[in-house]
């Protein structure tokens, strides 16, 4: 502290500067070198992530050389000063819609394709209605009828888009009559020339749809109907696996590895699958006939074999959940109804197993009959051994038992995790009977034929060389998308 002459004591302020030196600046090149490593690493894994997926599945990056290869050719009409004096500026148009309506699938290419070129087309001529109605009116009742009817039209189009079928089907192409209604209806206020600038654009669009719709199903062509088929089949094999595996894992009480509790969890993808079924069955409708698909195939059947399967993943479900409660059964009650339970859920498994070879080999099976014979008799097994065990014991929530009864008492919590096990077994049998009837009305409506004898079979290998080579690229994509 500091006195000055009146006495009055004054601090004092210490201050260090620090000159830059060689330590910052190796600090700020360690910093710098830390974040490019770290960018480095980050890149490398974006891109082992990326290729992982282009190996997982090819069509993906198809996919992509099948996008580059429209754009090269739509943007010929733009520098090609011949095809650039045919349509003008509005060349642009025709590169904008391929960026728009190229999808992955062939289904959702030509659904927003055609509903693009529907919806502008309709639009633009109703505008021009519209606009030669509002200029006979005058100069100052035009944009009040212009305006009226935009309101009307632009209201009851987007209406239309909440009713189920419309908004399946057509919604692209009522957001396309509202862009393009609104745009030619007040563009035609200030513009002259309006319907050569509509006409030409229109065409762009058709150029870029149609190009699209080419290169989408010439080059490795990516269905939809494909796509809605091999998931049903595939969802069929995990209920298959999933219930097999939750009665072993029950009654047999084994531990269970890392990948057999995997297949245990596959009916969640079959619960979680109703999205993607009903997206793909909307656009394999748009589809023309390919492979052993033929024109108006009931893609609509498949949603309801899904249904029915989403049915017996929620009976699986509610089985797993009963399985892993903490209310457990004695060791001597479970040994009683294990081979039986077993038995049902083999031929349970056996039977969705079979169901997903038909749709799979569009044939009618010779085994189905009798394998679900086999199901319903084993069920009726494990009936009559429930009934049996409850005509012989007492169920009691009491543990004591009465010397003089006939009858043995025994706990009521041993027992009720077991029937209830059983229980949803046996209602999981009866879900699957709905399966294999949703199957069999799909053989009736996609004329399924019956199954080869294996002389017949022989035949066939035989003659495997005359098979066209889109069949042998379908069955091809089938065992691939079947592996991933």
């Amino acid at each position: 502290m500091a006195h000055d002459d009146k006495g009055v004591v004054k601090e004092v302020e210490w201050s260090i500067k620090v000159e830059d030196g060689p330590w910052k600046r190796a600090r700020i090149s360690c910093s710098m070198c830390v974040f490019i490593s770290s960018l480095y690493s980050k890149l490398c894994k974006f891109m082992k992530k990326a290729w992982e997926i282009g190996v997982n599945d090819p069509r993906k990056f198809i996919h992509c050389l099948k996008v580059g290869i429209a754009l090269t050719a739509v943007s010929l009409f733009y520098y090609l000063n011949p095809l650039y004096d045919g349509v003008g500026r509005n060349a642009m148009w025709a590169v904008m819609t391929v960026v728009v309506v190229f999808e992955y699938t062939a289904g959702s290419t030509i659904y927003k394709s055609v509903n693009r070129i529907c919806g502008t087309t309709l639009a633009g001529l109703l505008a021009f209605g519209v606009q030669w109605v509002a200029s006979k009116a005058g100069k100052q009742l035009e944009p009040v009828i212009v305006g009226v009817l935009l309101f009307l039209l632009g209201s009851a189009a987007t209406f239309s888009r909440f009713i189920p079928t419309i908004k399946a089907r057509f919604d692209y192409g009522v957001l396309i009559f509202i862009l393009t209604f609104s745009l030619v209806s007040i563009s035609g206020y200030r513009i002259d020339e309006l319907f050569d600038m509509a006409q030409q654009r229109i065409s762009t669009i058709i150029i870029g749809t149609s190009l699209c719709i080419i290169v989408s199903m010439i080059i490795r062509p990516v269905w939809a109907g494909l796509e809605l088929y091999v998931l049903v089949t595939g969802n069929l094999d995990k209920l298959a696996n999933s219930l097999e595996g939750c009665v072993a894992q029950y009654f047999e009480a084994q531990s269970t590895s890392e990948e057999s509790n995997k297949k245990l969890m596959d009916y969640k993808c079959v619960l979680n699958s109703k999205a993607t079924e009903v997206s793909m069955a909307n656009l394999a409708r748009w589809e023309p006939a390919h492979g052993r698909f033929n024109f108006r195939h009931p893609w609509k059947q498949y949603l309801e074999i899904g249904a029915t399967m989403r049915r017996c993943a929620s009976c699986i479900d509610a089985l797993v959940g009963c399985i892993n409660s903490e209310n457990k059964s004695s060791d001597e009650i479970k040994k009683i109804m294990s081979t039986t339970s077993m038995k049902v859920g083999a031929n349970s498994a056996s039977v969705l197993r079979e169901l997903s070879i038909t749709i799979n080999n569009m044939t009618k099976s010779k085994k189905l009959d009798s394998l679900v014979k086999e199901m319903n008799i084993a069920t009726q097994e494990l009936q009559n051994l429930l009934k049996s065990y409850s005509n012989t014991h007492n169920v009691n929530a009491k543990e004591t038992s009465s010397l003089g009864d006939a009858k043995m008492e025994i706990p009521i919590m041993e027992v009720i995790q077991v029937v209830t096990v059983i229980s949803l077994l046996i209602e999981t049998v009866a879900r699957v009977e709905d399966i294999v009837k949703s199957v069999e009305e799909l053989s009736k409506l996609a004329k399924f034929k019956p199954e080869m004898s294996k002389c017949d079979k022989s035949k066939q290998r035989s003659t495997q060389n005359k098979i066209l080579p889109d069949q042998h690229d379908e069955e091809a994509t089938i065992k691939t998308l079947q592996i991933v």
